[in-house]
């Protein structure tokens, strides 16, 4: 008996600390605009009596084994909500998202008592996290084209309807083939796009304008070389920028890293275990060498880099396309030439793309195709031969100072990844 007052009084401790946390995001942001001729509707008090109030009217409702005593509880509540927005309305103000915020504040309450503590919580942080990016939501709402939207939709759409109905085995069951399943190759392109597209939303929110670091990585989620590519270009013109520049470069290059492992830890966690130190390393490596940039004395820069919608369906497609011809390449490559012939594929493949090699090695890992330590070697080759591949475009296309800049770190990155790679 004692137990179950502990976790009753649990749950009532959750609701009101999820009100509090809205209300406390509510108050704030009515502080900050506050009019001599507008109420606030509710504040921190009230939310967090919503948010025991819906846990109440649950608690009722299992007592009374009715769910009209969770009716009878939220339905007043309800319309006292609806009354509050009425006369705001009335005074000219139509927004209701406090409203909103109340309503889902109660029914957060309510999950509560129903003992799904993760998903109560989880949607009060959410509530305040979007009530709390009012800003940077409209922002990114100013700065998103008609073409943006047009892209997510047809890519959401054909991930949607299209996604459940390919087929989930391997078009022939005959060696090489037998890798190349219509269903998981889609899968791949959905993760893929939808880290990139993560990038693409910060850097609409926030606007790659807001310092050479933070475009350095936001551009490194959605394509680190198309970062190197960018900047080394502008070195160019801006010859004085090339520790800026160089500091962006590596910056992007070490996401690339994390991007690696974040691909593998979704597809199959425990290659993770023969793949961490090279990949680590390099990235340790990649990081001390941003630090020694941002430490050593620079200017600051105020420019634009044009990023494309990763959802886009051309690309997406020609990322699909490519990912099954390296798994398939891979595959063969291992039947007929060992594992020679799979480090050969991952050095080739990864001069065009690091994303599409990885999750290949680690599909054939997954599938117990292919070794784990030869799959996170040939993935550490991959990577590095990107590494090579934006170090020539920086060596080819950026001034010489950028050149001088950046050349100790890609060295560093490169020895520390390959040497790492053969211990494996």
């Amino acid at each position: 008996m004692a137990q179950e007052q502990v976790t009753l009084f649990y749950r009532f401790g959750v609701a009101l600390l999820i009100g509090l946390l809205v209300g406390l995001q509510r108050q704030y942001a009515y502080d900050e605009v506050e009019q001599d001729d507008q109420k606030m509707v509710a504040g921190i008090r009230t939310f967090a009596l919503m948010g025991l109030a819906g846990c109440t009217a649950a608690l009722a409702a299992d007592l009374l084994e009715s769910p009209w005593a969770f009716v009878g509880v939220v339905a007043p509540l309800g319309a006292l909500i609806t009354a509050a927005y009425l006369m705001a309305a009335y005074r000219g103000d139509v927004g209701m998202t406090t409203e909103v915020a109340a309503l889902v504040t109660i029914l957060a309450g309510a999950l509560a008592y129903w003992n799904q503590l993760a998903l109560a919580v989880a949607i009060g942080v959410a509530t305040t996290v979007l009530l709390s990016l009012k800003l940077e939501l409209h922002r990114f709402a100013e700065r998103i084209a008609r073409e943006d939207i047009l892209a997510t939709l047809k890519f959401a759409v054909i991930t949607a309807i299209v996604l459940p109905v390919l087929p989930n085995q391997p078009v022939w069951d005959r060696p090489p083939f037998d890798v190349l399943v219509p269903y998981k190759i889609w899968l791949m392109v959905v993760l893929i796009s939808a880290i990139g597209f993560l990038g693409y939303v910060l850097i609409k929110i926030i606007g790659s304008h807001r310092g050479i670091g933070l475009t350095g990585f936001l551009g490194g989620l959605v394509s680190s070389t198309a970062v190197t590519l960018s900047f080394a270009q502008r070195s160019q013109r801006h010859a004085d920028m090339a520790k800026p520049f160089a500091l962006a470069i590596t910056i992007a290059w070490t996401v690339m890293f994390a991007r690696v492992l974040l691909e593998v830890s979704a597809v199959y966690a425990p290659l993770l275990a023969e793949l961490w130190l090279p990949i680590v390393a390099a990235a340790a490596v990649g990081l001390a060498y941003c630090a020694f940039l941002y430490l050593a004395p620079h200017q600051g820069d105020e420019g634009e880099m044009a990023v494309s919608n990763p959802f886009e369906l051309g690309p997406a497609i020609t990322f699909g396309l490519l990912y099954g011809l390296i798994l398939l390449i891979s595959r063969a490559a291992q039947l007929y030439l060992g594992n020679t012939g799979i480090y050969l594929s991952s050095l080739v493949s990864g001069v065009a793309d690091v994303d599409a090699i990885t999750l290949s090695m680690t599909e054939l890992s997954r599938s117990g195709n292919l070794e784990p330590a030869t799959a996170a070697r040939a993935i550490v080759l991959a990577t590095m031969s990107n590494t090579i591949v934006k170090g020539g475009i920086v060596l080819t296309s950026g001034s010489p100072r950028l050149r001088r800049v950046l050349l100790p770190g890609f060295l560093l990155i490169l020895a520390t990844g390959l040497s790492l790679a053969f211990l494996l």
